[in-house]
């Protein structure tokens, strides 16, 4: 049996030898052409030509003599010495040009013929004899040898004439004979071809294909197949390890589907352990395993898709996940939705994490619904009892406040140095006590939605001016120099002046408690698409890493900050104002480099942002 090379090699190597033949034949009857049509044009061709030229150098002589016998002798004389030498030229040329039997004798005949012609000539050309005897020796003499010279010359020229004709029928037979054997052979050729490509569809094509529509079986899951071979070439081999790569795929198929099942119920059953409500999706939206909770409260079953779910919010954040591959909130962290249970209110956190291969490129979204219900009664509660706390304790303070400024003002009898120190201590500690009170019930009342917002466009230019001049004197004392850098063209913002002027106020005044001396507050301002940004930073000693995500929590406090921190709830109110009114705060600090707090407001004139608190 053939191998496949072989096979090849066996059809083009017969195609290889047919075009060798080809190529020689057309070789070899070019060649003889050639040579046929140079003889044609280079032998017989120049004595036509010699011939051609004697027989016109003859009739000029002729001619010549006829005009000296009429009597212009100098004209006729040139005449016939310049066709003269034409003729020797052209007799010399034939001489060496005889190619033909018999050519050789003609061109020796004119060679003595135009001997004779030329001694008579002088007589005819003499003028010392009478025209009489010129007359005689022309019409005796000449005459009769230029028509023997010119019958002579004409045999030449038709001898060569005749040759030529034939041949040019040999190079027409030549011609005719190796086009017939050019389309023999290329008759041949084509048959072999065309056969060869019929074998080759057999050999090859044939078996290829049938791997190809077996590839494409496997491609599509079918790995019972078995193809079929009867040769033993390459092709047939391969056909062999095609059918032993397809039992592997089969054994491999087992052991990986009795191994998937049992990692996607070992997956299931630790899922349905957890008590969160979280489910992994592929890239069209399909469940592939969820969480039992993640099935009772949202109907995310397996194959459930998440656009047909009755959650917009849950599209939202498939679909955002998707497109920037990183984990996504609604709308902000801490956002929180509402949703029934069996009858009972309950809120989760949602959030959606992209599931990214080893070249960043997202294979699936892990939803996560984080209940949150006992944490948000818990701060409820929590909120609750400050509240109380707050309102109760507001009314006995205001009383021990007015009893100690009553004693302070010795309005109920003079006091002792001891006492009066006492006095002004704990008049200090209620004064404190009272503005915590107080800011409790302020961020009490922003986060219920009690506090009443006084909304109207405000120039950012004159909103910063009014909140930091307070501050100008203490930042010259302190030796901190303050920037202000607000753009002319800042548009309007839409807020409460008051509140965020409370705002502006509270960073300054953090910024110049942690600046130190010769160091720069700088208070700074950018346009947005939809919202102004507004930038408190300073030169002071920074915030470490670690307690950046908890500063904004209330009582939360920087460790090892000496006395000059409060109570910790600064920054919360910061917090609650800029969310009320649709904007987000941000910190960003470097230990040794300094902090920089951003808060951004709305544009004015633009609807108003829904909060984010529920």
């Amino acid at each position: 049996m053939l191998s496949l090379r072989q096979k090849l090699s066996l059809g083009f190597g017969a195609l290889l030898i047919i075009i060798v033949v080809i190529s020689v034949q057309s070789i070899l009857n070019l060649s003889r052409l050639g040579i046929s049509i140079d003889v044609i044009l280079r032998e017989n061709y120049r004595s036509v030509l010699a011939s051609q030229q004697m027989k016109e150098a003859l009739e000029r002589m002729d001619s010549g003599v006829l005009f000296t016998l009429l009597g212009y002798k100098k004209q006729g004389e040139d005449l016939v010495r310049t066709n003269q030498q034409a003729f020797e030229k052209a007799l010399h040329a034939e001489m060496n040009n005889i190619t033909l039997p018999g050519e050789g004798e003609r061109a020796r005949r004119l060679q003595d013929l135009f001997g004779r012609y030329t001694a008579d000539l002088e007589s005819a050309l003499d003028d010392r004899s009478s025209l009489d005897l010129r007359r005689a020796a022309y019409f005796i003499r000449l005459q009769p040898l230029f028509q023997h010279i010119k019958t002579t010359a004409d045999e030449v020229l038709q001898m060569n004439q005749e040759n030529m004709s034939e041949a040019n029928e040999r190079a027409r037979a030549i011609a005719s004979v190796a086009r017939r054997r050019m389309y023999i052979l290329s008759l041949v050729g084509t048959f072999f071809a065309v056969g060869f490509v019929l074998f080759t569809g057999r050999w090859i094509l044939h078996p290829i294909n049938r791997l190809i529509r077996s590839a494409e079986e496997i491609r599509r899951g079918n790995l019972d197949l078995v193809v079929q071979s009867n040769s033993r070439d390459e092709i047939g081999r391969l056909s062999e390890a095609f059918n032993s790569m397809a039992a592997s795929l089969r054994e491999f198929r087992r052991s990986d589907q009795a191994k998937w099942v049992r990692i996607q119920r070992a997956t299931q059953q630790a899922f349905d352990s957890l008590p969160e409500a979280f489910a992994v999706v592929d890239l069209d939206g399909k469940v592939e395993v969820a969480t039992e909770a993640a099935r009772n409260f949202f109907g995310m079953k397996t194959s459930a898709r998440v656009q047909d779910l009755p959650f917009d919010w849950m599209s939202e954040l498939f679909t955002r996940a998707l497109m920037s591959g990183r984990g996504i909130h609604l709308k902000s962290p801490g956002m929180i939705v509402q949703h029934f249970v069996e009858g009972k209110e309950r809120y989760f956190c949602p959030e959606a994490i992209p599931i990214l291969d080893s070249n960043r490129q997202p294979t699936g979204v892990v939803l996560i619904m984080q209940d949150v219900t006992q944490l948000r009664q818990q701060e409820e509660i929590k909120r609750g009892l400050i509240s109380t706390v707050s309102h109760q304790l507001k009314t006995p303070l205001t009383s021990i406040r007015m009893a100690i400024h009553l004693l302070l003002g010795d309005k109920l009898g003079p006091l002792t140095e001891k006492q009066a120190e006492l006095l002004v201590a704990a008049r200090e500690d209620s004064d404190r006590l009272h503005d915590i009170l107080n800011s409790l019930m302020d961020i009490s009342r922003i986060e219920s939605g009690r506090a009443q917002m006084d909304f109207r466009p405000v120039s950012p230019y004159t909103m910063v001016l009014e909140a930091v001049e307070p501050f100008r004197r203490a930042a010259q004392d302190q030796g901190v120099t303050l920037i202000i850098d607000l753009p002319e063209d800042l548009p309007e913002v839409r807020a409460d002046m008051t509140r965020i002027g409370h705002v502006i106020g509270n960073l300054f005044s953090n910024a110049l408690k942690f600046t130190p001396p010769g160091g720069t507050i700088t208070l700074s301002a950018k346009s947005g698409a939809n919202e102004v940004s507004f930038s408190v930073s300073d030169s002071g000693k920074g915030i470490p890493a670690e307690y950046l995500p908890r500063i904004f929590e209330r009582f939360f406090r920087v460790p090892d900050q000496g006395a000059m921190t409060g109570a910790g709830l600064g920054l919360a109110i910061v917090k609650e104002i800029v969310e009320a009114h649709g904007g987000e705060v941000a910190v960003d600090s470097r230990e040794g480099k300094g902090s920089t707090f951003t808060f951004t407001l709305r544009k004015a004139g633009l609807e108003p942002a829904k909060e984010n608190h529920p």
